[in-house]
């Protein structure tokens, strides 16, 4: 039943309200099997009980789910987008830095704000209350599922400032206790240790350098800042010596950890992984408590069932995913692999718990690496060994941040000799994640295709199965392998059906989009996708303003400027651009870049040429054109930069200045052509429509523009080949919009 109830919480999002009579069949049905003879039952008859009961569990869960969603639907921004509003609000949680900004999730009477400011008036925490002023827009593609899921589904970008108030009650206590924590933690160390303190005590990064979170993520090492079970376990490892000591009764101990927890996770910002281990953690005291026996895969499912409740969009949270996963792969396979490296009944103490240790290690990585793999199209090379080399160093920072975190609720306590050390593992942690977290640490990988999602679905759920069959057994009870079996098919179909349905979101939602915006005559092409920052194709003439389009956009900062040619209409505002917001790095062709960093402090400057590939997330930019020894040219349209952006089974070619007849370039079939130089004349386009044979095309023009573009013959040639035809100077900025299999030009 409870496994019912978890898949049709999760379901919730996808199925809306489901309808009454089916789920009183059911429940009419359950109640007939649950009426059965004495004695023994045929197993048939008992696993058909077994599943009405699920199929009911499940409707009550998706009933209860869609009641949920409807309260956390609440949009507490009434007015429409384009709106000046002034809202006012506690924060929620700490805020988080988006491109080039700042985002912050507010709790109002009417329901949740999220508010997007370029800079902050100081550090601001959880609980204080903060009066926001700006304009409401639609949430950026990237951001919006996310947002959906704290209950905002518009967002204000302006300014805010802090009004001086803070929540009170159970709540504002919680925040006092984590500000006193996180002055503790500060304490007698340096600011690049207390950060890492601050993230691994209380997953708070915020204060720590993007390019050490991006050290960490690469090296396998970033579940660290992100407070979850292993936080729960240190905090009780560390908690029952010392009641223990104190002379505290078992069941008082046992009280006391299950406060602890109760308090740890929300001043630790109660996030998906910190709630099912925070859940999973007081089920097994209690479980200890009452004298009977816990059973990690009920205490994962009753985690799952309770942070589902809470939200039942968190399994679309990829740390809510990360987190289950790494605990089931724990529970399937770090027994059998530390027997595998000595640590079985005859050895020592000490060889037990470095196989114990590293076991846990490579069973949380074999887990998660698939996720990791799907949602970020990485797997981290370096994970394994990186984590096996920081395993010394992370309990002792673990435990000596918490017990500086905890004498901090003391006034005047000696905290500087606890986070004085713990800094010091906090520094060789980072230490390692630098020498580790390089460029070369991960490998990118391929989107899966249905078959591999198919396949990984089925055997978790038969691992999961027949994990909870063995488990069976070493407690003496007699197992049941078909309904077991037919527990672990019905999770591998609910895990495929949420994967296929999450796929099919409206396109106004987007994953993936593609924004020709209108900046007069030139070119300026946003791309941008989920988990990465948008990436600018060429920054259109002085006069069109791409600043100002930009902040319309709600962007803040750009992974990198991809300059095509150094024309005017097409580098004239990469000043404005890098004065404007904070450019990670600036690419052009070869011949080009020099010219366009000539009088300016371009970052991290570097050359693109044919067979040079760009990561946008899940998205990639592969260049076409031109070739890296292509011989200079009078024309320097000739040698712009033409490149493919696909994503999943989308592609866009996006031509520069660059026409077919100079470059002759097989793209393969395409779905959407950013036409080449602003629609001028083009006598290899016949050609090119004819191999790439797109469905729309894209053409950045300026209106009433000297040059008679887009050239009529270029229209006529569109218009013959059945491509339908979108045009900035008519239109305005155009978007190209995916999700799924689907995509749409708004």
């Amino acid at each position: 039943m409870l496994a019912g109830a978890v898949c049709g919480l999760a379901a919730a999002p996808h199925l809306g309200a489901p309808p009454a009579p089916p789920a009183a069949g059911l429940a009419g049905i359950a109640g007939a099997l649950l009426v059965r003879p004495r004695g023994p039952v045929h197993p048939g008859l008992a696993t058909a009980w077994l599943c009405a009961l699920a199929a009911c569990a499940a409707l009550a869960g998706a009933h209860a789910g869609a009641a949920r969603l409807a309260a956390l639907e609440r949009d507490a921004l009434r007015p429409p987008v384009g709106a000046r509003v002034a809202v006012q609000g506690h924060l929620a949680q700490p805020p988080r830095r988006v491109t080039g900004g700042h985002l912050l999730v507010l709790r109002a009477a009417g329901g949740g704000i999220a508010v997007r400011t370029r800079e902050l008036p100081r550090e601001l925490s959880p609980g204080e209350v903060v009066r926001a002023r700006g304009t409401v827009r639609e949430p950026p593609p990237w951001q919006a599922g996310w947002l959906a899921r704290l209950g905002a589904a518009r967002l204000v970008v302006g300014e805010v400032a802090p009004t001086g108030g803070w929540r009170g009650g159970l709540a504002g206590a919680l925040d006092a206790v984590r500000e006193r924590a996180e002055r503790a933690l500060e304490s007698g160390t340096g600011a690049a240790a207390a950060a890492l303190l601050r993230g691994f005590v209380l997953g708070q990064d915020d204060r720590i350098p993007d390019d050490v979170r991006e050290e960490f993520r690469r090296s396998g090492l970033s579940h660290l800042l992100a407070v979850s079970g292993q936080n729960v376990m240190l905090l009780t490892l560390l908690a029952a010596p010392i009641l223990a000591l104190a002379g505290v009764p078992l069941r008082a101990r046992l009280v006391v950890l299950c406060a602890l927890i109760a308090v740890y996770v929300p001043v630790a910002g109660a996030g998906p992984s910190i709630q099912r281990a925070g859940v999973m953690g007081a089920a097994g005291i209690l479980a200890l408590a009452a004298g009977r026996p816990s059973s990690r895969w009920y205490a994962l499912g009753l985690a799952a069932a309770a942070t589902l409740a809470l939200d039942p969009r968190a399994s679309a949270d990829v740390g809510w995913q990360l987190s289950f996963a790494a605990v089931a792969g724990i529970g399937v396979l770090a027994r059998p692999l530390a027997r595998a490296l000595g640590g079985g009944p005859g050895a020592g103490p000490g060889r037990r718990a470095l196989a114990e240790g590293a076991a846990l290690t490579l069973a949380a990585t074999a887990a998660t690496a698939p996720l990791i793999a799907h949602h970020f199209g990485v797997v981290a090379l370096a994970a394994v060994p990186a984590n096996l080399l920081v395993l010394p160093a992370v309990a002792p920072a673990m435990w000596l941040g918490m017990l500086a975190g905890a004498l901090g609720q003391i006034p005047g306590a000696p905290v500087e000799p606890l986070s004085w050390l713990g800094g010091l593992c906090a520094g060789y942690i980072g230490w390692a994640a630098r020498v580790l977290g390089g460029p070369s640490a991960q490998l990118e990988v391929g989107e899966p295709g249905p078959a591999a999602v198919a396949a990984a679905a089925l055997a978790l759920g038969a691992a999961l199965a027949l994990g909870a069959a063995a488990a069976a057994r070493r407690r003496g009870l007699r197992s049941r392998p078909a309904p077991l079996l037919a527990a672990g098919a019905l999770a591998a179909a609910a895990a495929l059906a949420l994967a296929w349905g999450a796929g099919e979101a409206p396109v106004g939602r987007a994953e993936f989009e593609i924004a020709a915006l209108d900046v007069g005559q030139g070119d300026a092409i946003l791309v941008r996708t989920a988990g990465a920052p948008p990436v600018l194709i060429d920054t259109g003439p002085p006069e069109g303003d791409v600043a100002a389009r930009l902040r319309e956009e709600g962007v803040f900062m750009l992974g990198a400027v991809l300059v095509t040619h150094a024309d005017r209409d097409h580098a004239g505002a990469l000043a404005d651009v890098l004065a404007a917001v904070r450019v990670e790095r600036v690419a052009a062709p070869p011949g080009a870049l020099r010219r366009v960093c000539a009088k300016l402090a371009c970052p991290r400057p570097a050359r693109l040429a044919a067979g040079a590939r760009i990561r946008v997330g899940r998205a990639r930019l592969e260049v076409l054109w031109p070739p890296p020894a292509a011989p200079p040219s009078a024309e320097p349209n000739d040698r712009s930069l033409v490149m493919i952006a696909s994503y999943r089974g989308f592609r866009a070619l996006l031509t520069g200045d660059a026409e077919a007849e100079a470059a002759p370039v097989d793209p393969g079939p395409v779905d959407v052509l950013k036409v080449a130089h602003h629609g001028s004349a083009d006598a290899g386009l016949g050609a090119l429509l004819e191999r790439a044979s797109p469905e729309a095309a894209v053409i950045s023009v300026g209106a009433g523009n000297p040059y008679g573009h887009p050239a009529p013959g270029t229209l006529a040639e569109l218009r013959e080949h059945g491509v339908e035809v979108h045009r900035t100077d008519e239109e305005g900025t155009v978007r190209v919009r995916v999700a799924g299999d689907r995509w749409a030009v708004e």
